[in-house]
């Protein structure tokens, strides 16, 4: 087939396929991170089992399972959190409505994309979401981190780019 003759507004099924694997993983992986913000472990203490039968001394062991609710929400996490505290470049104001408000969005970006609701939007605004993580983990000198968050932007800006093999969206024009 010639160049020539090839339409960019043509279907094809395979690009379309891989615009939208990229756009169910990039919303899967905002969806589950922002859910993971509200886990935590809950610690409680088993018998100790002896031939099936708790010991009859009264023993007992720790054991933690993970737990989410509403009470063990941490945007950023608590271990980093007091360390960005300490930054000067973030005032903290900033940095309580960023933890805040951090999985609540994660959260709304991931099913936003995942549902095709305003796909470029939902794609730009998590591409600046990542951004600013990326922010944050500058100041720490995480260099793991901010390489790791650098494939998200790059995925998200290949997503954009690609954006118009996307066929299965509500609100197509934005």
């Amino acid at each position: 087939m010639s160049t020539a003759n090839y339409s960019s507004n043509r279907f094809d099924l395979g690009s379309t396929l891989g615009f939208l694997l990229l756009r169910v993983w990039l919303g899967v992986r905002s969806l589950v991170t922002g859910i993971e913000k509200f886990a935590g472990t809950k610690a409680s203490e088993v018998p100790v089992m002896i031939d099936g039968e708790p010991n009859p001394m009264g023993l007992t062991s720790d054991t933690a399972s993970k737990v989410y609710g509403l009470d063990q929400y941490h945007g950023v996490p608590p271990s980093m959190y007091g360390k960005f505290l300490e930054e000067p470049l973030i005032p903290k104001f900033a940095m309580v409505v960023y933890d805040l408000v951090l999985g609540p969005a994660l959260i709304i970006l991931g099913l936003t994309l995942l549902l095709g609701v305003a796909t470029r939007l939902s794609l730009f605004a998590m591409g600046l979401l990542y951004t600013s993580l990326t922010v944050g983990l500058i100041l720490l000198a995480q260099d793991g981190g901010i390489a790791w968050l650098a494939i998200h932007v790059l995925m998200i800006a290949y997503a954009l780019f690609h954006v118009r093999h996307n066929r299965w969206e509500l609100f197509p024009k934005f």
